[in-house]
């Protein structure tokens, strides 16, 4: 464990070799701010203008592939509801986030208590995932989304951030950063695992088409 204002993270030797998550405690004086990465992510990435202000989501939708999963990050405050942001991953860091963010809420709720509960949707109002995308918009800058190979997890009292971030040679950056309320997290993680459960079954049984395992929103 490192403490990011005094031991930051240190690049790997390999760009394929896998590391244990980093929690870096504190942040510069903020002891209010809980850092862990699924991996150690070069000290150098770049983060661009567009993506440093980040993306604030009330939900994720998550779909899943036979090779990838794409999380849909929605933001419902106003309607129609819209597409904040969609990153693609491998079902190898998928089972790294999910571990990771676990971990993280169990941290959270040591420090601050279980995040304040919100209402469950009723499940005989659930609407088909083809009614929802078709309410959803979509942005033209969105569609085809944003790939990402370290995911970065940050907390406050009142919110995680993730930061997805995309290492390819020579260079690594921050391919979106995402906001959501601690209220709202434990149903994301909830999300991420239904379609890893999915996934799993999936695989024990062959290969299929993508397939919408759950929604948190």
């Amino acid at each position: 464990m490192n403490d990011s204002s005094e031991n930051p993270p240190q690049q790997p030797e390999g760009p394929d070799e896998p590391q244990q998550p980093v929690e870096p405690a504190g942040n510069g004086g903020n002891d209010q701010l809980h850092m862990e990465q699924i991996r150690h992510a070069p000290i150098g990435a770049r983060l661009g203008e567009g993506v440093a202000e980040g993306v604030f989501a009330t939900g994720a939708i998550v779909l899943r592939g036979p090779n990838e999963f794409v999380i849909d990050f929605v933001q419902a405050l106003a309607r129609p509801p819209r597409l904040a942001a969609r990153v693609i991953v491998t079902p190898q860091v998928m089972e790294q986030f999910a571990a990771a963010l676990k971990d993280n809420i169990a941290k959270y709720e040591n420090r601050f208590g279980p995040p304040k509960e919100i209402p469950k949707p009723d499940p005989k109002q659930r609407r088909p995932l083809k009614e929802v995308y078709a309410d959803l918009k979509l942005p033209d800058d969105k569609l085809s989304g944003v790939y990402a190979n370290t995911v970065m997890i940050a907390h406050s009292p009142g919110e995680f951030m993730f930061d997805f971030i995309t290492r390819l040679f020579p260079n690594a950056a921050v391919s979106a950063r995402v906001y959501v309320s601690a209220s709202q997290t434990p149903r994301v993680l909830q999300t991420m695992d239904a379609a890893l459960a999915n996934y799993r079954s999936s695989q024990q049984q062959g290969p299929d088409q993508t397939q919408p395992p759950g929604e948190s929103q």
